[in-house]
């Protein structure tokens, strides 16, 4: 998904939710309330840019994760906005089921421990 497809980047100036009053903000949000899994990532998931991206795409594909990825490098203002948005200082950033998890390292010490396998069941997203 990329911000200039998403309707909301276009949104009603009149509309009273905060997040509208910022297009990028706009985007985040609806991405992650949409979609059971999010990564906002550099690249995209079948061509990651950054070996954490990569990481966290390797984690979600052997948990067989149905996930969206979204390339924060299409656009400065989304990569920062992604950064403000979760007030997490690194890319890439996971979603699940519109709670932020973490980063590649919180992503690979919940796998590495077993937790993360659990919290994705837990919430829907993968068979136990």
């Amino acid at each position: 998904m990329t911000l200039s497809e998403d309707p909301a980047v276009h949104s009603d100036p009149s509309a009273t939710t905060e997040t509208s009053a910022n297009p990028v903000d706009a985007f985040i949000a609806k991405t992650v309330a949409e979609n059971p899994v999010v990564l906002f990532m550099k690249g995209e998931p079948d061509q990651p840019r950054c070996g954490f991206s990569a990481l966290v795409v390797q984690v979600l594909d052997h948990l067989g994760v149905d996930f969206v990825g979204v390339d924060v490098l299409q656009d400065d203002a989304l990569r920062q906005g992604v950064k403000s948005f979760s007030d997490w200082p690194t890319i890439p950033q996971l979603y699940v089921k519109g709670e932020f998890i973490g980063g590649s390292d919180i992503v690979r010490e919940m796998f590495q421990s077993g937790e993360l396998k659990p919290l994705l069941v837990q919430h829907g997203v993968i068979a136990a």
